[in-house]
């Protein structure tokens, strides 16, 4: 017997029914939201729902629930008589999140740095410490992959879930930043790593007053590049 078959046997067609709209409400906000992210929707574009739901080939009714997530989640801009836009994307931004960074980041170490797994921070020691990073043996994904896990090893042993939930929505506009900016030189990704290792080094000493500092001065150095990284960008597409 299928399992849809066993769904609707067991739990009732209304329940499948339920279950199909809520799977394309998340494929249509995951996909948009992927979108805007990668920059496929560029910042400042108009969106249409009526054009959005031909290219999902979905009803306009999960395309307007995902519209609304994305605009709570300060994405695009919604205004009547006006249009949709997905957000731009400015020296201002970059600013306001690397600000709440600084204030998260290096707090929850101080605070619940004891909650990090021994096992875990060795592993990403030897990540970064690999004397390949040096040469960029990872490519620019990879890279900024084990930097965004690293980062959300931190958040995630915070038990403040209003940090969590503000967090995750920086992490956004972060993601954004990077596919509109482009990759970082190798001169700084050696000081990134080095940056993870002495962050690292002093969790494991248990000196959490220490990586506290660390990670103050690797988010402020990280904060510099995506400024410079901006500045390049906006002034390459006549945006200042």
């Amino acid at each position: 017997m299928l399992d849809l078959e066993y769904e609707i046997l067991s739990k009732g067609k209304d329940y499948v029914v339920y279950m199909e709209k809520i799977k394309l409400k998340t494929h249509a906000y995951t996909t948009i939201k992927d979108k805007i992210i990668s920059c496929e929707y560029a910042p400042g574009l108009f969106l249409n729902e009526e054009l959005l739901s031909t290219e999902l080939n979905i009803s306009r009714t999960p395309i307007r629930d995902a519209l609304s997530r994305l605009e709570q989640e300060g994405l695009i801009t919604i205004k009547p008589k006006v249009g949709i836009t997905v957000k731009p994307l400015t020296i201002k931004d970059v600013t306001l999140c690397f600000e709440i960074r600084m204030l998260y980041e290096p707090h929850i170490i101080r605070h619940y740095g004891s909650s990090l797994d021994e096992d875990e921070l060795e592993k990403y020691f030897k990540l970064f410490s690999y004397p390949g990073a040096k040469e960029k043996a990872y490519t620019d994904n990879e890279y900024y992959q084990l930097d965004t896990d690293f980062h959300q090893m931190i958040i995630d042993i915070c038990p403040n879930h209003y940090i969590k939930r503000r967090y995750s929505l920086i992490q956004t506009q972060s993601e954004r930043f990077r596919f509109m900016t482009g990759n970082i030189s190798e001169d700084r990704l050696r000081q990134t790593f080095k940056e993870h290792c002495d962050i690292i080094s002093a969790c494991l000493l248990k000196t959490w007053d220490k990586a506290a500092e660390h990670m103050l001065f690797h988010l402020k150095e990280s904060k510099e590049n995506t400024l410079l990284l901006a500045f390049h960008h906006l002034e390459n597409t006549n945006a200042i």
